[in-house]
Order: structure tokens, then C-alpha cells, then sequence
């Protein structure tokens, strides 16, 4: 019985543990069911949570997508916009503005004063001569104008608005020639395009080229005078080389800023003008070989310039550029700087080079009024360059007078000079000898400088002149006896060909200067023959003559292709330097010269300190000179 309960007892308990595994097994499934489930559901949550995002997502990069195209689209219609041209006109110019960048394509003179080769306008430019590219940087995408057509609104017998649809605003660039004036008015601005540009965004880039034409004759001479001109904001302006090729980089040369930089021919210039000022980035001038091809247009150099400019991204403020599209003129850069109004002084004057800084106050406070004066009168330029030479060489023969007068008093006391030669013949005795020579002058009043200084004198006038004629546009185009334009070389004979020093042509004025200064060479090698001077002077006096001889030739192969103006002004010039030398010796008794120097000679020996203290110092230096020689020679007799 008790077996009997004891086994009920371990079935009961193994029916009990059986049931527990079962339950603890359903329980068990049931957990990892519901793991599952929830799982499952939190999956399906998380798949519903990210397709959402991703949605939104996708929503958020499509809205930006449709933003962005907006922006491209109006680019892309831009850029498939159009081609066309509005053409502004004043009095002076004639301008053609082109949808392609919004960009000055040609431009025209209108005064009849300046014409061309063929006796047609002057053109500046013209097709693809000249490119302004202005860039600006956004956020996302950058706008480089000459890719894109342009819409012209607003547009006037002077003015135009070039109009470039950007997202949801545009990029303006308006143009308005001023009356009256060479002046082409230009103002950028963005409008409606905060959200295009950076924060920061302060400025925009200016990449300007162009080819320049050559607008005169001689392709060299134009070439010497055509270059990339500049003003900085400390006024100070400066140029580029104007031989062969130059080119700049920031920092190398530009420490400030500039106000306006000019692409410069030798009568024309293009000169873009900052309201604010520029940075620079580069400059540079590259030298186009020279075409002789009839029909084919024909250029100088290929200038470059890449500028940075103040912007305002908000468009409440316009930047303003300006353009002077015209001559060389000093008067008519001056007028048309104060049609721009500007507060400051541009001094866009200085483009006309009148030489170094005194050789300039010379040219611009004399010569200038003087020529301004005198083509009031309508009179033809050659007379006017004549009137100018007689003006100048009238006012400069009192140095003249006195350097001859010089030279006369050492002709006449030659015979003292040469019993002081005679004296000494030895070579050991030369102090002793130009010891005597100087006491000699300084007894007689007589320096040997005083022929060279008044000439010296003339030299700021001689080179002040060499600089003002080449860049007188007032002689462009005007003729003279046989020169048919007294800004270029006169070629009465041409051989149309190229001839290494010469050229393809023969400038008679040229040659004319040239015998003149043989002429007048000669004239003075027979007065510094007849001068007192010893014969160790005389022997350097024989290379003198020989290099004096030879400087006419070195003229003629450097001033052949020269303005015929520059060399009808030194033939002149020449020529009344014979007659007034001819004139001197005329009017000069040398025996009352002598009677004069004898008085002279008198007064001084009875007066000591009536000297010349000038022949004094040389005479002191002649005789310490001598001292040293005298104790050099006792030195080695005692060696």
C-alpha cells in the first residue's frame, strides 16, 4: 500500500513537473511571440518613421532641386538667349552695346577731327577686339557675364539697361554715354538676390583684354608710345614697359589700389574708372608682330588687366564704373574729368606722357599754353611748329651769345697758350704747365666751362620738346610741305621692303636734321680749333671731333621712323643754329675782345681778389696736384 501510494505520489509530481515544463514552455513561446510581435511592430514603426524622413527627405532635396533649377533654368534660357545689339550715340561716340555679356562690342569716333588711315571714323575697337567679363561668386554657382545673353530694357538714343535674369532676381549692368563727352557711364547691380550671394560677398571680378589697334602709320614708332597706364590711390601714376612684352602680378608692383587703369595707344585711349578703387590680381602687355598684309586689321599689343571692385550683393547700392573712350588730348581729358564730377582729382591727364618731373613742368606750363595758343589761330601745324622753334631759339640766345662769347675768348688768347706750350715741352712738366694755364685764365677772367654750362642749360628744352612733339595729337593727320601727316615719319621714298636699321622707307626731314647736324658739327670742330688748348687736350679733342661726326649717323637710324614733326622741329632748329652762329662770328671783332680781356687781365693784377674764384679752386687743385707729382719724383731719385 504504501509502495502503491509512494508511486501515485511520483506520478503525481511527474504529472506536476510535466505540466510546469508545458506551461513554462507555452509561457516561453508565448515571451519570444510576443518579442517578436513587438519587434515586429517596432520595425514596422521604424521602417514607417524612416520612410518618412526619407520622404521629407526626398521633398526637402527636390525643393532645393526646383531652387536651384530656377536658378540654372533662367541661366540656361540666358544662356540660349538671343544674340543682338543696341547702339548708343552722342555727339562724340558712337557705341554698340552687345547682348552677349552685356559687353561694349565698337566704338566709334565721331569728330571729324580724327579719322583713320583711309580717311574714314577712328575705331577703338570692334567683333572680338576687346572682352569685359565681370564675375560673380555665389553660394552654389558662380556668374561669369560672358556666357550669357543679356535683355536690353529700357532703351534710349544714350542709354540702356542690360538686364540678366538670375534665380528670382537679375544682374543690371546699365550704360548711359554722357553729352557731350567721351564718357560712357557704366553701374552693376544685383536685384532681389540676397540669397544668392555669400554673406560675405563684397566685391565682384573685372577680366578685361583686348587686342589694340594700330590707328597710325609706323607700327614701331606707335608701338614706343602705347602701353598700360595707371593711377593708384596715392597718386602716383605709372605704366607698364612700353618695349616688347610686360606683365605684373599683386604684390610684385601694386602696393595700393588704383583709381583707373588705361589701355593706352599713342592717341587713343580706353581708361576704366573706379568710384571706389581697384585691386589687382595681374596686369600684362604682349607685343603683336607687325602685319604689312593690305585689307588685314592691324594690331600693337594685347593688353590685360584682371580687377576686383566693391559690390553690394543687397542692390541697394549700384556700382558705378566709368569709361573715357577717346583721344590723347590734354585739354579734352581735362574736360571730360570734370564732366564725371568726381571730388578727387583723377588727373587722368597725366595719360599723355610729357617726360620726367622738371622735363614735364616744362612741357605742361609752357609748351602746352604755347601750342594750345597758337592752334587757336588756325594756322597750319608746320607753321606752328615753326613759330615754336623761332620762340625757343630766340629765348635761348642770350646762353647761346654767352657760350659763344666763351668759346671766342679761348680763340683769342691762343697765341699766350701756346708760348706756355712752348715752354713746356716736356710730358714730366704737365702739372707745372696746367698749373700756368689755369693761373692764365684766372688772370684773364676765362673758365673753360663757360661755353659748356648755357649749353647745358638748353638740354631740358631740347628734351622737353623731344617728349611733347610725339604725343601732340594736334598734328595727327596734318600735313606739311611733302609730309602727309606730321605724327608719322614722312616717306618720300619707299622701297616696300625692310632694310635691318632702316626700315622700308626714307624720311627726307630726317635727313635734312641729319646734314644740319653735320653742318653745325662742323661749324663748331673749326671754333674748338682755333680755341687755346694744349696739345694733350688737342689729342683728346680728335676722338671728340670723330664721335661728334658720327652721332648724325646714329640719328638718322634711330629718328627715320620718327614723326616727321619731331624732325622738321630739330632741321629748323638746326638751320638757325648755322645763322645765329653765323650771325656771332659776324658781329665779333676778336681784337676788341683781346683790348677787352687785356683791361680785364689789368683790373685783376691790380685787384687780386678780383679773380674768378672758380679758376682760383682749379688753379689750387692744379698746384696740389703738382706738389704731389714733385714729391713722387723726389721719392724715386732717392729709390
Amino acid at each position: 500500500m504504501k509502495d502503491k501510494n509512494t508511486i501515485i505520489g511520483w506520478l503525481l509530481i511527474g504529472l506536476v513537473f510535466v505540466g510546469f515544463m508545458v506551461y513554462q514552455n507555452y509561457t516561453a513561446k508565448d515571451r519570444i511571440e510576443r518579442q517578436r510581435l513587438q519587434q515586429q511592430t517596432a520595425a514596422v514603426a521604424q521602417q514607417k518613421s524612416d520612410s518618412i524622413a526619407a520622404v521629407k527627405a526626398m521633398e526637402e532635396a527636390k525643393k532645393m532641386e526646383v531652387e536651384k533649377n530656377d536658378s540654372t533654368n533662367a541661366l540656361f534660357a540666358a544662356r540660349q538667349g538671343q544674340p543682338g545689339e543696341t547702339i548708343l550715340q552722342n555727339s562724340l561716340l558712337k557705341v554698340t552695346i552687345q547682348n552677349q555679356g552685356a559687353q561694349v562690342k565698337r566704338v566709334e569716333l565721331l569728330d571729324e577731327t580724327y579719322r583713320n588711315q583711309q580717311g574714314g571714323n577712328v575705331v577703338l575697337m570692334d567683333g572680338n577686339d576687346s572682352k569685359m567679363r565681370l564675375l560673380f561668386e555665389g553660394k552654389e554657382d558662380n556668374v561669369l557675364t560672358d556666357d550669357y545673353c543679356f535683355t536690353p530694357k529700357e532703351v534710349t538714343d544714350s542709354s540702356v539697361v542690360m538686364s540678366l535674369p538670375v534665380a528670382d532676381g537679375s544682374i543690371d549692368i546699365s550704360y548711359q554715354l554722357l553729352p557731350e563727352s567721351y564718357i560712357l557711364n557704366m553701374d552693376v547691380q544685383a536685384l532681389g538676390l540676397q540669397g544668392f550671394f555669400p554673406a560675405k560677398a563684397n566685391s565682384f571680378g573685372i577680366v578685361w583684354t583686348e587686342k589694340m589697334r594700330q590707328q597710325e602709320k609706323g607700327y614701331s614708332f606707335e608701338n614706343r608710345y602705347s602701353t598700360i597706364t595707371y593711377r593708384d590711390t596715392n597718386d602716383d601714376t605709372d605704366e607698364l614697359s612700353s618695349s616688347g612684352s610686360d606683365e605684373e602680378q599683386l604684390g610684385e608692383k601694386f602696393e595700393n589700389p588704383l583709381r583707373w587703369v588705361a589701355f593706352k595707344t599713342q592717341f587713343f585711349s580706353q581708361i576704366l574708372i573706379a568710384e571706389d578703387h581697384f585691386t589687382v590680381d595681374r596686369m600684362a602687355s604682349k607685343q603683336v608682330p607687325e602685319v604689312k598684309k593690305d585689307g588685314e586689321t592691324k594690331y600693337l599689343k594685347t593688353y590685360e588687366a584682371e580687377l576686383n571692385t566693391k559690390f553690394d550683393p543687397t542692390g541697394k547700392q549700384a556700382t558705378n564704373l566709368k569709361l573715357y573712350l577717346g583721344p590723347n588730348k590734354f585739354s579734352t581729358l581735362k574736360e571730360n574729368e570734370a564732366i564725371i564730377d568726381d571730388s578727387s582729382d583723377l588727373d587722368l591727364q597725366s595719360i599723355v606722357y610729357l617726360g620726367w618731373p622738371v622735363i614735364r613742368w616744362i612741357n605742361r606750363f609752357i609748351f602746352l599754353y604755347l601750342f594750345d595758343w597758337m592752334t587757336g589761330w588756325g594756322l597750319n601745324m608746320g607753321i606752328v611748329l615753326l613759330i615754336i622753334t623761332l620762340i625757343v631759339k630766340f629765348a635761348v640766345f642770350p646762353l647761346m651769345r654767352k657760350s659763344y662769347l666763351a668759346s671766342a675768348n679761348m680763340r683769342v688768347l691762343r697765341p699766350k697758350i701756346d708760348e706756355i706750350n712752348a715752354k713746356y715741352p716736356k710730358p714730366e712738366d704737365a702739372m707745372q704747365k696746367q698749373q700756368e694755364v689755369m693761373q692764365l685764365y684766372s688772370q684773364y677772367g676765362v673758365s673753360p666751362m663757360g661755353g659748356c654750362l648755357p649749353m647745358l642749360i638748353q638740354m631740358p628744352i631740347w628734351i622737353a620738346l623731344f617728349n611733347f612733339i610725339p604725343n601732340a595729337i594736334e598734328l595727327r593727320g596734318q600735313s606739311f610741305l611733302w609730309a602727309k601727316d606730321l605724327s608719322t615719319y614722312d616717306d618720300v621714298i619707299n622701297w616696300g621692303f625692310n632694310i635691318w636699321g632702316i626700315g622700308d622707307h626714307l624720311s627726307l626731314f630726317c635727313v635734312l636734321w641729319c646734314l644740319s647736324t653735320v653742318a653745325n658739327t662742323w661749324i663748331s670742330m673749326r671754333q674748338q680749333q682755333a680755341m687755346a688748348v694744349s696739345p694733350e687736350q688737342e689729342q683728346s679733342m680728335k676722338m671728340m671731333r670723330w664721335m661728334s661726326y658720327i652721332m648724325p649717323l646714329v640719328f638718322f637710324f634711330s629718328f627715320n621712323s620718327y614723326s616727321s614733326g619731331l624732325n622738321y622741329y630739330y632741321f629748323v632748329s638746326g638751320l638757325l643754329s648755322i645763322l645765329m652762329m653765323w650771325y656771332l662770328r659776324k658781329t665779333t671783332d676778336d681784337s676788341k675782345l683781346l683790348a677787352k680781356l687785356e683791361t680785364r687781365y689789368k683790373e685783376r693784377k691790380a685787384n687780386p681778389k678780383k679773380g674768378s674764384s672758380m679758376m682760383e679752386r682749379m688753379q689750387a687743385m692744379a698746384a696740389q696736384q703738382q706738389e704731389i707729382l714733385r714729391k713722387q719724383q723726389e721719392a724715386q731719385r732717392k729709390k
